[in-house]
């Protein structure tokens, strides 16, 4: 019984340990390179970065009107995406809706370069007035309402240490270490939800371009 109840209070102590460096891990920030998606005259997902001197990880940027060069480097904090610690303070629904598009970029399911400006207009709106952009985060904060919060496990935001909307470096949407992808829960959603308009958006593309 002793054992039991020692074993049990190990594991927790650990879980605590886990949730308590995942809301507060700091950590050093490269960005290497972008991919080559450009659409506006601006770099859109992938964004290239090495955490602590890693490999190239591959992530999305969610601040338009923040800026970084290629090369640069800075600290930021790792939390997770619905912890409300991002670049634009509680914004719940509009981090659940920005990574419902980010995992359905991963997926295949959206386009990067509509899905990336969906995403800044998210938390910068009216930087676009494009049908397609526009749709999807309607169908996104839709189904936002909706999803649960273990839908998002994984995801998490990198922060720029002392940054704010506008100065700074720009914060990012990727997935904690090691990389992870979409459960089958978050996959279903997307597939339900989205994949119903991507037909639409790709049309979109072809009419028109941001």
């Amino acid at each position: 019984m002793l054992h039991r109840r020692f074993l049990l209070s190990l594991v927790v102590a650990l879980s605590l340990s886990t949730l308590a460096q995942a809301n507060s891990a700091t950590v050093n920030m490269t960005f290497l390179y972008p991919g080559t998606n450009v659409s506006g005259g601006y770099y859109t997902y992938p964004y290239y970065f090495s955490i602590n001197g890693g490999k190239a990880t591959p992530m999305m940027c969610d601040s338009f009107n923040n800026h970084i060069s290629a090369g640069e480097n800075w600290k930021a904090n790792v939390s997770g995406l619905l912890s409300g610690k991002g670049l634009f303070g509680k914004d719940i629904g509009d981090y659940k809706a920005a990574g419902i598009i980010f995992m359905s970029v991963m997926n295949g399911t959206i386009d990067a370069k509509v899905g990336n400006w969906a995403v800044w207009n998210l938390f910068v709106k009216g930087i676009t007035t494009d049908a397609a952009v526009l749709a999807l985060d309607s169908n996104a904060l839709f189904l936002a309402k909706h999803a649960p919060s273990s839908e998002f496990k994984g995801l998490v935001l990198y922060t720029p240490v002392g940054g704010s909307p506008g100065h700074g470096p720009q914060e990012f949407i990727g997935y904690g270490t090691p990389m992870a992808t979409p459960e089958p829960g978050s996959l279903m959603l997307l597939s339900t939800g989205l994949i119903g308009i991507a037909g639409m958006l790709r049309r979109k593309l072809r009419l028109s371009r941001i």
